[in-house]
C-alpha cells in the first residue's frame, strides 16, 4: 500500500482504511456539482490533477452519488465539527472513487493540496491509498511576505510562489511592494513612481508590475484562494518615492536612487505640502485595485522620526485605508499609534510591551518573528545566500517553536496567524529564491495549520517525503542535514 504519512502539512486527524488504493488511470472523471463556484474550482482542479498525473482528466457536472471518479462537493457539514467552515474539509478514498467535500470552495482547495500529496508513482501507476481523513486550519492566516522591490520578482516566478504556498495550503501573500530600492506597482496617479523608480534595484535592473499584471496576480491567487495583502511602506523606507517626486523631499529635489541594502535613513515628512495628498492618492488607488479586505502601510524601521510625527503618519494613513473600505495592517511599530490594526511582530530583539497591550485592547497579532521565520537568514555560517542579522535558521528552527508561547502575557486568542517572509537583498534568480524558502516554507506552514503539540520527529520524517514532488517541479531546495532525504 503507498504510504499516507509524508503529508504536509500534518492534518487533525488521518485514519488508514483497510482496503485497496484507488488507481488514477487514464480516462478518469473529476465529477463537481453544477454551481458557477463549483463549476471554476473544477476546472482548476481538472487542470491540475491532469497536470500532476501526466494525462488529461475529464471534467463532469451533476450528481455525484454514483460517480466514480474525483468527486469535489460543497457540503455545509463536511469536515471537522466545530472547526471554521472557510477551509475544513474532509477526505475519503477507497478503491472505487476519491470523495472530497467541504463547507466552502477554499476546503475544496486545501483537500486538493491533501489529495496531492497522497498520489503515489509505482510500477508505471499512480495510486491514492484507502484513506479518511478530517482536517481544519489552527489559524486563518497562514502566510508568505515577499520582498519584490529589493529585487524585483517576475509575474511568472510570484505564479510559481503561489502554487507552492497552495500545495502547503498557505492562503496570504503578502506583497512587500515599495522600499528604499525601487517601485513596484504601476499606479495610474502616480506615473512617475514607476517611470523613474522602477528600474533600480540592489545591485541591478529592476522593473514593476503594471495593472494588468498586478490583476492577473490576484486572480491566479484567488482561484487559489490566496489572497493578496499588498504593502507600501511608510513613512520610512521610502528613497523610492523620493527619487520619483522630489516635493516630497525637504530640499524640493529629487534623492538619488539606491541600491544598497541599509535601512532606517529616508522618511516622509508630516509639514510638506505634497505628503499627504501623496499618501491619499497612494492608498486609495492600491485599494481601488485590490480586491482583498487588507492593505498594508508598513510603518517599521523610521530611525530619522519623532515620536508624534510617526504617529501622525500611521493614524493618517490608517484614516485613507479605511476611508478606502479595507482593514489596515501594519509592522510591529505601529503597536501604540494605531488601535484596531493588525500588527505583524517582526523583531524579537524588542519587548513586546506595546503588542500585548495593544492586544488588550482587542488588536490581533500576526506571528512572523524574525529568529524563526524570516526565511532569506542564513541556515547556517557556511550559506552563500542570505543575511543573519536575526541568526542562522535551520529547518528545525523554522519549525520548533510555538506561536501561543511566542509573546509572554499575549492572549492565544490574539493571535491571527503566522506568516514568513523572505528579503530579497541576496537573492536574484528562481533558484536562489526557493533554495532559501525549500524546506522552511513547509515547516512554517505546518506551524501555521496543524495544531499544537507538533513533533519534530514526525515532521522530519514526512518533510523528507517533499523533496520528490519539489524535485519533479524543477525548485531548487536546500538539503537540510537534519533531515534523512
Amino acid at each position: 500500500m503507498p504510504d499516507p504519512t509524508t503529508l504536509v502539512p500534518d492534518p487533525l486527524s488521518l485514519d488508514l482504511v483497510a482496503g485497496p488504493a484507488f488507481r488514477l488511470e487514464p480516462g478518469l472523471n473529476l465529477v463537481t456539482g453544477s454551481s458557477p463556484e463549483e463549476i471554476s474550482l473544477g476546472v482548476l482542479a481538472a487542470d491540475l490533477v491532469g497536470h500532476w498525473v501526466g494525462f488529461p482528466i475529464d471534467l463532469v457536472m451533476g450528481p455525484s452519488s454514483d460517480a466514480r471518479g474525483v468527486v469535489l462537493a460543497l457540503d455545509a457539514d463536511a469536515g471537522p465539527a466545530g472547526a471554521n467552515p472557510a477551509e475544513r474539509y474532509s477526505l475519503t478514498v477507497t478503491e472505487d472513487r476519491v470523495d472530497l467535500a467541504a463547507p466552502c470552495a477554499a476546503g475544496l482547495m486545501r483537500g486538493l493540496a491533501t489529495l496531492r500529496q497522497l498520489m503515489v508513482r509505482s510500477a508505471g501507476r499512480v495510486e491514492v491509498p484507502a484513506v479518511v481523513i478530517q482536517d481544519a486550519p489552527r489559524y486563518p492566516w497562514r502566510g508568505l511576505s515577499l520582498d519584490v522591490a529589493r529585487h524585483f520578482l517576475s509575474v511568472d516566478l510570484v505564479k510559481a510562489v503561489l502554487s507552492t504556498m497552495s500545495d502547503y495550503k498557505l492562503n496570504v501573500l503578502h506583497l512587500h511592494l515599495t522600499d528604499d530600492q525601487g517601485w513596484r506597482i504601476d499606479l495610474p496617479s502616480r506615473p512617475l513612481l514607476t517611470q523613474r523608480s522602477a528600474q533600480s534595484a540592489v545591485g541591478g535592473a529592476g522593473g514593476y508590475y503594471t495593472a494588468e499584471d498586478y490583476a492577473a496576480l490576484v486572480a491566479y491567487a484567488a482561484a487559489r484562494h490566496i489572497r493578496i495583502v499588498p504593502e507600501i511602506d511608510v513613512p520610512g523606507h521610502v528613497n523610492a518615492a523620493l527619487h520619483a517626486y522630489g516635493e516630497l523631499s525637504p530640499s524640493g529635489e529629487p534623492t538619488d536612487a539606491y541600491a544598497g541594502i541599509e535601512v532606517g535613513f529616508s522618511q516622509l515628512h508630516r509639514d510638506l505640502p505634497a505628503t499627504r495628498e501623496f499618501l491619499a492618492d497612494v492608498f486609495t488607488d492600491l485599494a481601488a485595485m485590490t480586491p482583498g479586505e487588507y492593505l498594508h502601510i508598513g510603518g517599521d524601521e523610521v530611525l530619522t522620526i519623532l515620536p508624534d510625527e510617526y504617529a501622525w503618519f500611521v493614524r493618517t494613513v490608517g484614516d485613507i485605508v479605511r476611508a478606502a473600505g479595507k482593514k489596515v495592517v501594519g509592522w510591529q511599530e505601529i503597536a501604540q499609534a494605531l488601535p484596531g490594526a493588525v500588527v505583524q511582530y517582526w523583531d524579537t530583539r524588542v519587548a513586546p510591551a506595546a503588542i500585548v497591550a495593544a492586544a488588550a485592547a482587542g488588536t490581533k497579532v500576526l506571528l512572523s518573528p524574525g529568529s524563526r521565520v524570516y526565511l532569506d537568514m542564513k541556515y547556517d555560517a557556511s550559506t552563500e545566500l542570505g543575511l543573519d542579522w536575526a541568526g542562522h535558521i535551520e529547518l528545525r528552527d523554522a519549525y520548533e517553536w510555538e506561536p501561543s508561547e511566542l509573546i509572554p502575557g499575549l492572549p492565544a486568542d490574539a493571535i491571527i496567524g503566522v506568516e514568513a517572509a523572505v528579503w530579497t537583498e541576496t537573492i536574484t534568480t528562481p533558484d536562489e529564491l526557493f533554495f532559501m524558502l525549500l524546506p522552511r516554507l513547509a515547516a512554517v506552514a505546518e506551524v501555521a495549520w496543524s495544531p499544537a503539540g507538533r513533533d519534530w520527529g514526525s515532521f522530519r520524517a514526512r518533510v523528507a517525503g517533499q523533496a520528490r514532488g519539489w524535485d519533479d517541479d524543477g525548485l531548487a531546495w536546500h538539503r537540510s542535514p537534519q533531515v534523512d532525504w
